[in-house]
Order: structure tokens, then sequence, then C-alpha cells
């Protein structure tokens, strides 16, 4: 139960303290970024079985990995797609501590 309210406070509750204290003027924006961002788990569905409990999604499913992470990356890098690489690189951190735990 602790692990899958770890998962989701930083899949929802972080990213909204995140848009508001980092971006005040436009938090509502970047948090909608940041739970759009979300539709990167439909690389999932690719997968067999869908969805297994025990499975770290990191390097598993297509868009998890760590080739398309250095494009979200780069992505920072770029003035239109930097909040959305944010979002998705925070996703990835997310996932990334839940194979820990």
């Amino acid at each position: 139960m602790l692990k899958f309210a770890i998962h989701y406070s930083l899949h929802f509750v972080v990213p909204v303290l995140i848009a508001y204290f980092f971006f005040k003027d436009k938090w509502k924006k970047v948090y909608l970024i940041f739970l759009l961002s979300m539709l990167v788990d439909l690389d999932h569905l690719v997968a067999n079985p869908i969805f297994e409990e025990s499975r770290c999604s990191i390097n598993f499913h297509p868009l998890h990995t760590y080739i398309a992470m250095i494009f979200y990356v780069t992505g920072i890098f770029i003035k239109k797609t930097r909040i959305l690489c944010i979002a998705l690189l925070f996703h990835m951190l997310t996932d990334f501590i839940d194979c820990y735990l």
C-alpha cells in the first residue's frame, strides 16, 4: 500500500507542487502537461502481459528506455518542448523509484 501511495503521489501531487512553485504564472497549464505526460504509459499496451506488478517499467517499455530518455533530456534545451520533457523525465524518475520500493 505504501508503494502505491508513493507512486501515485509522485504522479499527481508532486507535479502540482512543481507547477505551482516553479511556474506560478502558468501553473495550471504546466500541471496539465504533467498529467498528459502520463500518456507515455500507453507503451505498456505492447507488453505481454500488459500489467505485471513486479516488473520495472524502466528500460522495458519502449517509451521508458534509456534511449527515449536521451530524447527527453535533449528536449529540455528546446523552449517549445522544455516543460513536456521535464514532465516526462519526472515520470521516468517516478517509475525508477517505483522499481526499488
